[in-house]
């Protein structure tokens, strides 16, 4: 964490960037690379509604203050297809920020179905594997772990 708030701090030296979390998975996240910054910094949220193939992306909880001229910094728990920070990526370029780019704890480039995304931070690159703990959850459960385990098939309770 200490790594990724050293880059940000040097990237982002004399402006006051706004961190834009998704609810619930980057909370623990956000919270952290928070406290890694050791620049002038402003917290948001957003609520997504989980991504179903039919309904596609929808938005439940929006932005409190307006983003127009600010440096944004989207905080992902994971980048996988893509398709959830490309919808977030399109919704805030409408409102004008002067910069907008995406951390991320977790990344799978390999599993992209949108190319151009703004992933200029990056904690980790991981194999296909489901992660429970540190936010992460399965059925709203495990989310209070202290860290990041993998959750195996074979022991999940049906």
């Amino acid at each position: 964490m200490a790594e990724l708030g050293a880059e940000l701090a040097r990237d982002y030296a004399g402006e006051e960037p706004i961190l834009v979390g998704t609810l619930k998975a980057s909370v623990v996240f956000i919270a952290d690379l928070s406290r890694a910054l050791p620049i002038h910094h402003n917290l948001d949220f957003l609520e997504l509604a989980p991504y179903s193939p039919g309904a596609g992306v929808r938005l439940l909880k929006d932005l409190d203050r307006p983003i127009a001229g600010r440096h944004v910094l989207l905080v992902e728990d994971v980048v996988d297809t893509g398709l959830t920070l490309n919808y977030l990526c399109k919704t805030l370029r409408l409102r004008e920020p002067a910069s907008l780019h995406a951390v991320t704890l977790l990344d799978r480039p390999y599993r992209r179905l949108v190319s151009d995304l703004p992933v200029k931070y990056v904690g980790f690159t991981v194999p296909d594997e489901f992660f429970v703990g540190y936010g992460f959850d399965l059925d709203e459960r495990h989310r209070n772990l202290p860290d990041l385990r993998l959750e195996r098939a074979d022991e999940r309770q049906v």
